[in-house]
Formats: structure tokens, sequence, C-alpha cells
């Protein structure tokens, strides 16, 4: 994770984030296509994708006419007089499961036992909770009366044969799975989860857990990118360390996209003597490395290979997670078919001073507000990028924008959720 230096490309221009990411949404456009289509999964593996086709009922649920109660069914109008005072006798003729067939039909003064979710017997119009009867031998007592259709549940009471159950673009939760199986589906077409290799740079990197030599740090990258990238409904096809030889790393490429629709690089890509990222990409026809005007995550790069898009971010931990946030998540739940992460407005608690031209983020304290108060954010941090233990406390970036130098305590900001 190299010192974060900021060159200047051959222009001189240095776009501003929200013209990178259009940079950026042109280079993943093959991504993008292939996310659009749909792939069939089975249920168990559908859980946090986007439906791609909507589900309507095939069939009425419930499938039919079933007990709501464990209790006794029966005729509504053979315990209308029913009272703890006046119990009604009827005769017992059996008991049905949830599973078994429905059973004799129910007559006059009889009643059958049932579970809940047993099918309920014809004849029988309601169902009396086995709280509200008394056994007496083969006969049931009941102690109040219930009128046609209690604790009976009925073919279409939750939905019908052709009703619309979950509409195309929902993010699929355990409740949306819930329903599908209840229905006999037993797979939906869901939009593909675009597979991601992840490759951190860096010869000082070593394993979290591993004891350090001299000038060594831990590797963070990979993981956080990771699960930036798996919360974004991606799949993390591999992960991989590389050092700053460019033959080590060109493998790491070669590796990544084996079997990816895009590859995220973090560090190595500034001006210093071991920018391998750079190296290696840097002179490629498709490449495009240089700064973009914002802080931290101010030295950028784009390129190809083997036909798979690579985005590299830079290598501080922090930069690489706010260029992440601001640049890349966008396009991604975009592809994915997931809602945005929607900017809020808060007030600063304090004043904030920012450079010239360059959009900042500063790690920040959403405090939400009560009784109709409006949000506030406070920063927890300066502008530095190596200053990743702090920007845990954090969960919104305060955007100040390029043409802003000095903001006063009170001034509203634009809070991103981290």
């Amino acid at each position: 994770m190299h010192t974060e230096h900021v060159p200047s490309d051959q222009s001189g221009a240095r776009p501003g984030p929200a013209e990178y990411r259009e940079l950026l949404r042109e280079h993943l456009a093959p991504l993008r296509e292939r996310a659009r289509r749909s792939t069939h999964l089975p249920l168990v593996a559908c859980a946090g994708s986007v439906l791609a086709v909507e589900l309507r009922a095939p069939v009425d649920l419930p499938l039919f006419v079933n007990s709501q109660m464990d209790g006794y069914a029966v005729r509504s109008a053979d315990v209308a007089g029913a009272g703890p005072g006046s119990p009604v006798r009827l005769q017992v003729v059996g008991t049905t499961m949830a599973g078994d067939e429905p059973g004799q039909e129910v007559d006059d003064d009889e009643a059958r036992k049932v579970m809940t979710g047993a099918a309920v017997p014809s004849g029988a119009d309601c169902v009396i909770p086995v709280e509200d009867t008394e056994v007496d031998g083969d006969a049931v007592l009941v102690l109040r009366p219930r009128s046609a259709g209690e604790f009976v549940r009925r073919p279409g009471d939750d939905v019908r044969e052709g009703d619309l159950v979950l509409p195309a673009g929902v993010r699929i939760a355990e409740r949306h799975l819930a329903a599908a199986a209840s229905l006999g589906v037993s797979g939906l077409d869901v939009r593909p989860r675009p597979r991601v290799g992840v490759i951190a740079t860096g010869a000082e990197l070593v394993p979290p857990g591993r004891p350090l030599g001299p000038g060594q740090i831990w590797e963070s990258n990979a993981v956080t990118l990771s699960a930036a990238l798996q919360a974004c409904g991606c799949t993390v096809s591999t992960s991989i360390t590389s050092g700053d030889d460019p033959q080590e790393f060109a493998a790491a490429l070669d590796s990544a996209c084996t079997d990816a629709d895009l590859v995220v690089t973090a560090g190595a890509v500034s001006m210093g003597d071991a920018e391998v990222v750079r190296q290696v990409l840097g002179d490629r026809a498709d490449s495009r490395f240089g700064p973009v005007a914002m802080q931290p995550g101010g030295p950028q790069g784009l390129a190809g290979w083997r036909d798979t898009p690579v985005v590299c971010l830079p290598g501080n931990p922090v930069s690489a997670l706010v260029s992440f946030v601001v640049l890349l998540r966008p396009l991604l739940l975009e592809a994915v078919g997931r809602e945005p992460v929607r900017a809020v407005r808060g007030r600063l608690t304090g004043a904030v001073s920012s450079p010239a031209g360059r959009t900042q983020y500063l790690r920040a304290v959403l405090d939400p507000g009560v009784d109709g108060e409006r949000p506030t954010v406070e920063p927890v941090s300066g502008p530095g990028s190596h200053l990743v233990a702090t920007m845990a406390r954090a969960d919104v970036l305060a955007e100040i924008p390029a043409d802003v130098t000095e903001l006063p305590a009170g001034a509203e900001v634009e809070a991103l959720p981290l």
C-alpha cells in the first residue's frame, strides 16, 4: 500500500468524481450487459439476488380447505347454542392430522378432531379450538359457539392462481423465498451476480494474523473490497495478494481473469518506483491512469486484461474504500438491479476546510435527530488516507464540493452512507 501521490495525466485535466464514474460506466459496459440477462437458480441460491422475471401464483394458496387451529371440525349450526353452562355434546368420528386425507364427512351432531394445517372434512364449516372444548369419553363438549368460516383457511385466502406474488426487480429476502416455496416453485429467474476478482498489491503486505517483518504491514484491502463487493450483490471469484514484480502481478491478473466479469486491484497506481499496476497496465490501448479531483482517492486507473475490465483503486485502505463507495459501488448496484445508496442532508457540527479544486469526502458520524430535528454530521478524522482505524467510527462520507474551501458549523452537506 504505497503513499498516495497524485499524478497528473498527459492532458493535465482531472475529472471530478461524477465525470470519472461515467468513464467507469463505459468501461464496465460488458459487465452491465451480462448482468441484464437472467439466470435460473434453485431457491436456496437466490437469497440476496434481484428477481429478473415476475413471479405469478401457479396455484391458489391455501391449496385446500384446512384448519387454522388444533381443535374440532364441526357444523356451526350444531354449536350455535353452546356455552360454559350449556355445552353441546358432539360425537367424535375420527382424527385428521396434517398430511392426512380429510376423512369421512361430518354429519349433524358430529365432530372430527383436526390438527393445524389438516384438511377440513366436508360437512364441517368451522373449527372449534381445543381450548374451547372438554373431552367426554368418545365425545367432545363444545363450550362456546363459532360462526361458519371461523378458524378455517380456504383456497385463495392468501393468493389466487395468476396473482402477482413477486414483481421483477425485488431483492429476494427470506420472506420472498417462503412465498415461492409455498407455491411449489423450486427456482427463480434472477439477475446474475457479477463475478469479481480482487488483487491487492504490495511487497510489504502480510496476511492478518501472521508475524510482521521489518517494514511490513498487515493487508486489509482484499478483505475490505471483497466484503464491499459481496454487499453490492457480486460474487468474489478470487482474492490474491501480489508483490511488486511485474511478472508476478501479470500472473495474478491471468488467474483473476480466468472466471471473472471484472477485476478490482488496490495499490500501485501512482507515480512511484514500484507502481506495478500502472507499469503492467498503463501502456495498454484501453487504459487510463491519472488523477481524479477527489480526496482521498486521487490516483485511479482502468484497463483491460484478457477481455476483462480491470478497475484500479489506490492502495491506502481509506482511499481504496472511499474510491469504491463513491465511484464503483453506484455502478455495481445499478448493474445488478439494486436500489442505489442515497445521500442524506445534514448539518455540520463544526467548521471544516477543504482543498480547492477537489471534492473532499470526510469520514463522519450521522446523527439522524429526533422529534423533527435535522440530522447532524460530525467529522471523525482529518483528510489523511492512512487513518483506517479512525474510519471504523464513521458511518457516512460528508461531501465537500470542489469549489468550496471553508464551511462553518451548521452548514448543510450531503452525507453518503458507508
